[in-house]
């Protein structure tokens, strides 16, 4: 390739259907580990998960904060709706730059986006560890505002930088891993407040984990430069040039093949036709088309369920229900609260790797159906031992809450944004994934405000509205989710739009038209 300027004749990019559809893949069937470069993009993909660990951390250090002393004494014993606003005050700053985030990913690329919302959650982190003891909520709060507000940010482009720049063979379950590292974070955040809890006095045991969330971000922010942007987004800028050198070294192996050829027409073709088709739509794109639609009620439906499944009790008020139980000592709650995130991590983590085996939909309804069976007797044994003061029913709720969550797992957080950043084509994927995160954002902070409340006004029979949740939720998924194992980003426009589909229309090679439609009659 002799012109290497951003053109499109610069990297030959070819219009004409008859060449393209008798285009041999001519992939590299290696396993990835034994392929250099490819080998070396998904070495750099831990820096980028690190987006998701920092969710987690945040996630789960409220939890930790509560059993210490010094916090309480610090924050004046913070409980009912006072605790339920510094939980929600992350779900509000992030809900504030959501209509912002799609715009910094795709005007300053996902690369330069994920940098800006590590500078935001360094600065919020940093803020939150120094409050003063005279008002220290006003500047705890902003900081855990401001944390919200990059948090969100960085995991708007993240998710989006793995999934377009992923090999399409290993598309969904290096996604999906990015999501089940949350729970990394929480373990972290878990086991840290348990530590300077038991060996550490005064202040500095809760404002040491504080300042720790700086970390994550900080050892993302300085890895960025290594890790490659996104080549849909350097086609839909016209670097051209750029993007085909991504694809070639990472794809090719250095090599520009057929398939690293056929890769980058299929992307960029379709990206024009999208372009052409939604024309300067903006944000009422999302419901221009049935198709758009129905993505959009799966992303809404997706955002709520990864939140509002029960999963949020134990999330955020895992010290209220072991005290309905009678666990009330304050390092019990923080080891059982290490354990349950490292079970949980583990069962997300395997069920990652069988994501483009079994499918999306198997794994969302084997959470679903897992979730209701253990959460009903839960429930139940949740009324014995309130009745009865049984031992034997409280450990019973114990297991059905490791129960519970191991099953959330196998979906929940794992598929909520590769799921949802799957099924959007390039033109709206990032407004999507906004989408998605306001619905999450609204779900958490109900969740935050709400939980506390029904707990403490009806104990154990506040599990009832989580039951029916998670009935119409396994018949949602059961009916209306879409399966996506099998085509590549561009080609799932297929299952959703059909024939409308801007997917470079029959350039589509045949052995992948085949897997189009294996995977629309799976859906």
């Amino acid at each position: 390739m002799e012109d290497t300027k951003d053109t499109k004749a610069g990297v030959e990019v070819m219009h004409h259907e008859e060449v393209l559809a008798q285009l041999p893949h001519g992939e590299d069937e290696r396993p990835w580990y034994k392929q250099p470069e490819l080998r070396k993009l998904y070495m750099l993909m831990p820096f980028l998960f690190l987006g998701s660990t920092t969710l987690g951390y945040d996630g789960s250090l409220l939890n930790g904060l509560q059993t210490m002393p010094a916090w309480q004494s610090f924050f004046h014993h913070p409980t009912g709706s006072h605790l339920g606003l510094l939980g929600a005050f992350p779900g509000f700053g992030g809900f504030a730059v959501l209509i912002f985030t799609p715009y910094v990913a795709d005007y300053c690329g996902r690369r330069l986006g994920t940098g800006i919302g590590c500078c935001l959650v360094i600065l919020g982190a940093a803020i939150q560890a120094c409050p003063q003891a005279s008002n220290p909520d006003a500047m705890f709060l902003a900081g855990r505002f401001i944390m919200g507000m990059g948090s969100n940010i960085s995991n708007a482009t993240c998710p989006l930088l793995i999934t377009e720049v992923s090999h399409p063979r290993h598309r969904g379950r290096v996604t999906t891993i990015y999501n089940t590292v949350w729970y990394v974070g929480a373990i972290l955040a878990a086991w840290t407040t348990f530590g300077t809890l038991n060996h550490v006095v005064g202040d500095i045991s809760w404002r040491l984990p504080v300042g720790l969330q700086c970390a994550m971000p900080g050892i993302q922010l300085l890895t960025l430069w290594m890790i490659p942007e996104s080549p849909r987004w350097l086609i839909a800028k016209g670097k051209y040039a750029q993007a085909k050198k991504i694809l070639t070294k990472y794809h090719g192996n250095g090599t520009e093949t057929d398939f690293v050829n056929w890769e980058f027409s299929e992307i960029s073709q379709t990206i024009e036709l999208e372009e052409a088709a939604s024309s300067s739509s903006g944000w009422y794109e999302l419901v221009r088309t049935p198709g758009n639609r129905k993505r959009c009620l799966l992303i809404i439906l997706t955002a709520i369920f990864s939140q509002c499944s029960g999963n949020g009790l134990v999330s955020y008020y895992l010290s209220s229900v072991l005290n309905t139980i009678g666990i009330t000592d304050p390092s019990n709650q923080a080891a059982i609260n290490g354990g349950l995130t490292i079970w949980c991590w583990l069962v997300s983590l395997g069920c990652a790797f069988l994501v483009d085996r079994v499918g999306r939909r198997v794994l969302f309804l084997t959470a679903g159906v897992g979730m209701l069976v253990a959460f009903s007797i839960w429930t139940a044994c949740s009324a014995v031992y309130a009745k009865t003061g049984d031992s034997g029913a409280g450990s019973a709720v114990l297991a059905m809450i490791f129960l519970f969550y191991g099953a959330a797992g196998f979906a929940w957080p794992g598929l909520t944004v590769s799921y949802t950043v799957e099924i959007l084509p390039f033109k709206i994927r990032a407004k999507g994934l906004t989408l998605c995160f306001i619905g999450t954002s609204l779900a958490g902070i109900f969740n935050q405000y709400v939980n506390p409340i029904g707990l403490e006004a009806l104990g154990w029979k506040f599990y009832i509205v989580y039951i029916v949740v998670l009935v119409l939720e396994c018949l949602a998924i059961y009916f209306l989710y879409v399966e996506t194992r099998g085509p590549t980003l561009e080609e799932i426009a297929v299952l959703f739009d059909g024939q409308d589909a801007n997917v470079a229309g029959t350039t589509v090679p045949m052995e992948r038209n085949r897997s189009v439609e294996a995977s629309d009659d799976k859906a």
